[in-house]
């Protein structure tokens, strides 16, 4: 998948080590210094996704996010750099409607791992109509998801819900960023939808210790879900042919 990335950092050495490991994967990449540059450009050039370091000398990454969420496309997949493992900063610009965020210095497999999977998510193509995390197995074609081979009647939102949490396992998923991910500007800040939604997964798909995973609510921030049993992500083919 050839995608059109934008690059934002102040330091040049970053836009060249971040524009060779973009094209090295095959997508196209343009790097800008600033972000006065990028929002010149943004609009006419049709990036597929930006990575937006988080300090900038003539702005903020997270202004600019907030700007673009506002302004331009709802959807369009964001990366963010940041200096240090700091989980408020993480906080902060997944709240702002970013995506994904990796510490600097850049590590380029980490990189180009992370930009994959964005893009896979974001841009689901005909050749990708699967995604298998262990007994679930989930089809983008016709929107359904099977475990152990048995299809689950999910809504729409359910399923959304489902496959974001599942393409973030481990990870610490503030309340806004799954807002946005899945319900976009829709839904009201503090609407308790979202925690209905969690409550049914959690029965529906008996996400719980007994199977191997854990969603746990994480006081003041949001939700993480966790594989706590290396089994519980074996692929279905090792289930026995009754569980299939």
């Amino acid at each position: 998948m050839d995608m059109r990335i934008a690059a934002l950092d102040g330091e040049a050495r970053q836009r060249d080590l971040i524009q060779h490991a973009m094209e090295s994967v095959g997508h196209v990449c343009r790097g800008f210094r600033d972000g006065k540059s990028l929002l010149r450009e943004l609009p006419e050039r049709g990036f597929d996704l930006l990575i937006l370091e988080w300090n900038l000398a003539d702005t903020r990454g997270l202004g600019l996010v907030s700007w673009i969420r506002e302004q331009l496309d709802s959807r369009l997949p964001i990366l963010f750099l940041v200096d240090r493992h700091d989980e408020k900063d993480m906080i902060d610009g997944m709240a702002a409607g970013a995506d994904d965020f990796t510490v600097k210095p850049i590590r380029v497999g980490e990189l180009q791992a992370r930009v994959g999977a964005l893009l896979r998510r974001t841009y689901p193509g005909p050749h990708e109509p699967e995604q298998l995390f262990g007994a679930y197995r989930f089809c983008a074609a016709t929107r359904t998801l099977k475990v152990r081979g048995k299809a689950v009647e999910l809504s729409h939102r359910e399923y959304e819900l489902a496959r974001f949490l599942f393409q973030n396992l481990g990870r610490l998923l503030p309340r806004d960023h799954l807002r946005q991910a899945v319900w976009g500007d829709s839904l009201e800040p503090f609407s308790r939808s979202l925690d209905t939604h969690i409550s049914r997964l959690r029965s529906k798909l008996e996400l719980t210790p007994s199977n191997g995973f854990l969603l746990s609510a994480v006081y003041g921030l949001g939700y993480r879900f966790e594989a706590i049993d290396g089994d519980a992500l074996m692929p279905l083919g090792r289930w026995s042919n009754a569980d299939e």
